[in-house]
């Protein structure tokens, strides 16, 4: 190597032009051709510039050949050794190869055989344990529906004239809850998630399920909106039979209605729509409000339209007036009723803060605060005299006999009001005590009824005196 690069160094030729990475074939014959001719000259002499290329090439060819014929025996030897190397380095990496891959088949026939095997197990387990666990919720589901299907039986009854049988609303109610639950279950770790796949449990829910929750709520709204437990219509309808003695019989009968509708407030309670999460302080039972307010509003446009028609015939004031009264002491009894049952559990009501928050609850509170007033009789009689001045201006504007006769018995009129107003706005005499003892309770207004006889005054006396 040493005779190698002092030669090259004794050659004219320039091998570090040669050997330079950035050599450009043509920039070097560019070179040579105008170092052998003037760019001016219209014909180029190339000869000169090809011949030294040639002789160039010669040399180098002439060199190259020398230096293998001299270093054969290295490069063979170099070679040589090269080879042999390779071909130990290869056996050795053949022989590990070999190892890795009859590890890997030992791990692959002692784990991944196995895994595999075991992961087929665990899915057949998993998918054994979802049937289990979705077979116990559709069994749970059809005994919930026997169940249900015995409570309506029962609650059929009613209807043949078996007594106490409106007892078995709340227990078919909250058999309902149950089955609601299981139904609306959308968690994998709920009971009842999968049930809406079941054909047999979409059927329940279709044809028996929701049937049965609406004819519930709609026979709950029926005892609601027939709630009566005054007994003056009675006592002036049928003296003779007052006088029999009717107040075991009416005892009986008021207790047996107070029955019916805290067994249908509490399923208008249970019934009532529940928001995910919701708690007992956030929820308001919309099914029951409705259901009072309907109570109430029908009361009011009975009273209202009978009273107007009675202020243009006076002779049938006594008795309209009467059953006004009766209709507000249905309502001073509701109120109380309301007033002293306190809220059922509801399943599916989050606690919020404890059991004291849920045991003072009553069914009061959440129909005072949608009404935004005090008392039920308060808002009966206001809201009735709101809307009654308007029906005397239209007596007295359409004039006549109606009106002669209605401003002659002005002063007559209004004792009869107040006495109206007095009387409805006692609790009924059947209850097992006089109104004034009996009014004494948690949520119901305790005094006189001065104000209300009042405004109900004003609205005859406010046309009358223009």
């Amino acid at each position: 190597m040493a005779d190698a690069t002092a030669e090259r160094d004794a050659s004219y030729i320039d091998y570090e032009t040669f050997l330079d990475p950035s050599f450009s074939a043509t920039a070097f014959a560019n070179t040579l051709i105008l170092a052998t001719n003037d760019p001016t000259d219209a014909p180029l002499d190339l000869t000169t510039p090809l011949s030294r290329v040639l002789f160039d090439v010669q040399e180098v060819d002439t060199h190259i050949d020398t230096l293998t014929t001299q270093s054969a025996l290295s490069l063979l030897s170099y070679t040589q050794t090269r080879a042999t190397a390779s071909t130990h380095i290869l056996s050795e990496v053949e022989a590990q190869v070999a190892a890795l891959t009859e590890g890997y088949k030992r791990l692959e026939r002692d784990v991944v055989q196995r895994y595999e095997a075991a992961e087929q197990v665990r899915l057949a387990a998993e998918r054994l344990c979802a049937t289990v666990k979705l077979g116990r919720a559709v069994g749970r589901c059809l005994s919930l529906g026997r169940q249900l299907e015995g409570q309506m039986a029962e609650f059929s009854a009613e209807n043949s004239g078996k007594r106490e049988a409106h007892r078995a609303l709340v227990p078919a109610v909250h058999t309902l809850l149950q089955l609601r639950q299981l139904f609306g279950a959308t968690a994998p770790d709920q009971e009842g998630e999968g049930l809406g796949r079941v054909k047999i449990i979409t059927t329940l829910r279709s044809d028996f399920v929701d049937p049965s929750e609406r004819t519930l709520l709609a026979r709950a709204q029926q005892i609601v909106r027939e709630f009566s437990m005054s007994s003056l219509l009675a006592s002036t309808s049928s003296p003779s039979l007052s006088a029999a003695g009717p107040g075991a019989a009416t005892f009986a009968q008021n207790e047996d209605t107070k029955s019916r509708t805290t067994s249908a407030l509490n399923v208008l309670y249970l019934l009532s729509p529940v928001k995910q999460r919701q708690t007992i302080d956030s929820f308001a039972p919309q099914l029951l409000i409705s259901a009072l307010q309907a109570y109430l509003q029908t009361a009011l446009q009975s009273s209202l339209a009978s009273l107007a028609r009675a202020l243009a015939t006076l002779p049938t004031l006594d008795q309209t007036l009467l059953e006004i009264s009766s209709r507000c002491q249905n309502i001073v009894a509701l109120e109380s009723l309301l007033s002293t049952t306190r809220t059922p559990v509801h399943p599916l009501l989050g606690a919020s803060s404890g059991d004291a928050t849920h045991n003072k609850s009553n069914f009061l509170a959440p129909l005072l605060a949608a009404l935004d007033t005090s008392s039920l009789p308060s808002f009966f009689w206001r809201t009735l005299a709101s809307n009654l001045s308007s029906r005397v201006q239209e007596i007295l504007n359409r004039g006549g006999v109606s009106a002669r006769t209605l401003r002659s018995n002005k002063d007559r009129v209004l004792y009869m009001v107040k006495d109206c107003v007095a009387r409805g706005s006692e609790l009924p005499s059947g209850r097992g005590g006089s109104g004034a003892s009996t009014m004494s309770r948690p949520g119901v207004k305790v005094g006189n009824w001065e104000r209300e006889a009042a405004v109900m005054v004003g609205a005859i006396t406010g046309p009358l005196g223009r």
